[in-house]
């Protein structure tokens, strides 16, 4: 059964750091593109960042670009968020995704909450 878990969400003041981690069970991430989506209330799932699956290049959200990065470490089979100068309008439910391909289906976490506010 696959399983995507993330982490490290809670409560940050404004101008603050979090870093979410987003760990594979029975999935194997090595050379699999994956991405971080977040959702605020009311509002539609959108973007944060992509990392590929070859040559590490990565891809972010223009409200987040200079502030949040994606990485991986395809040995712990996980991908991270570090997420800084972090503003009120972060604040969300942050999910981790493995899109679909040809041959299997696409894969969502459970997401972890990010909170700013002083």
């Amino acid at each position: 059964q696959v399983q995507f878990v993330e982490s490290g969400g809670g409560l940050a003041q404004p101008g603050g750091s979090l870093k979410l981690s987003c760990a594979a069970f029975g999935f194997s991430i090595s050379r699999i593109t994956m991405t971080w989506f977040r959702q605020a209330p009311g509002k539609e799932r959108e973007l944060v960042a992509l990392i590929l699956g070859t040559g590490g290049l990565t891809n972010y959200g223009e409200s987040v670009k200079g502030r949040f990065t994606i990485s991986r470490d395809d040995a712990k089979n996980t991908v991270y968020l570090d997420m800084n100068s972090l503003k009120p309008e972060d604040t969300a439910v942050y999910y981790c995704h493995a899109p679909p391909t040809g041959s299997r289906a696409g894969y969502w976490g459970q997401g972890t909450q990010v909170t700013v506010s002083s």
